[in-house]
C-alpha cells in the first residue's frame, strides 16, 4: 500500500513538472515571437528618419508634420525597447501598441501631405524608402500574427484545468496580444506614386 501511495505521489510530481516545463516552453515561444516583431519594428523605426530627411527638402514648410513623425517615432522606439525587455509584461505591450498607433497616424498624415508634392513622389530615394517601408509593414503584420498565435496558445494552456493551478502557483501571468486598436490603423497604408 505504501508503494502505491508513493507511486501516486511520484506520478503527481512528474505531472506537475511536465505542466511547469510546458508553460516555460510556451512562454519562451511567445517571447521569441515578440522578438520577431521587434526586429521588424526596429527596421521600420530605422527607415522613418531617412524618409523624413528626404521629405524635408521638398516639404520645408510642413515642419510641424515632420516633427510629429519624428516625435512619434521616438516614443515608439522607447516603447519598443521597454516591451522587448519583457514581452510578458502586459503594460509594456499595451504601451507599445499605443505608441505604434500614434506613429502610424503621424505617418498617415505625412503620406497624405506627400500627395501635394509631385517632385517628392518622383524622387528615386523616396520611392525606394516607401517600398522598403511597405515591405516592412507587411512583415510586421505577419510577425504580429505569429506572436498573437503564440500568446493565444500560451494563455489557453495556462488557463486550462489543472494547468491553471500550476500557472497560478508559479506566477505565470497572462500574456497580452499585440492588437491594432484603431480602425484607421487596421487599414493598409496606401502608397501611390
Amino acid at each position: 500500500m505504501e508503494w502505491v501511495a508513493l507511486g501516486i505521489i511520484v506520478l503527481l510530481f512528474v505531472y506537475i513538472i511536465a505542466i511547469y516545463n510546458k508553460l516555460v516552453s510556451l512562454k519562451n515561444r511567445f517571447k521569441n515571437a515578440f522578438a520577431q516583431i521587434d526586429v521588424q519594428l526596429t527596421r521600420r523605426h530605422d527607415l522613418i528618419p531617412n524618409l523624413v530627411e528626404t521629405a524635408k527638402g521638398y516639404m520645408a514648410h510642413e515642419k510641424e508634420t515632420l516633427e510629429s513623425v519624428i516625435s512619434a517615432r521616438t516614443q515608439a522606439v522607447s516603447a519598443s525597447k521597454q516591451a522587448a525587455d519583457d514581452p510578458a509584461d502586459a503594460l509594456s505591450i499595451q504601451s507599445l501598441m499605443g505608441a505604434e498607433a500614434a506613429l502610424t497616424g503621424a505617418m498617415g498624415k505625412l503620406f497624405a501631405l506627400m500627395e501635394n508634392y509631385p517632385d517628392l513622389k518622383a524622387n528615386q530615394t523616396m520611392s525606394q524608402l516607401m517600398e522598403e517601408l511597405t515591405t516592412t509593414e507587411n512583415k510586421v503584420a505577419f510577425a504580429r500574427q505569429a506572436y498573437n498565435d503564440s500568446v493565444m496558445f500560451y494563455n489557453t494552456y495556462r488557463e486550462q484545468f489543472p494547468n491553471n493551478i500550476i500557472s497560478g502557483g508559479f506566477n505565470f501571468s497572462a500574456a497580452q496580444l499585440f492588437e491594432v486598436e484603431e480602425i484607421d490603423v487596421k487599414k493598409a497604408v496606401k502608397v501611390s506614386f
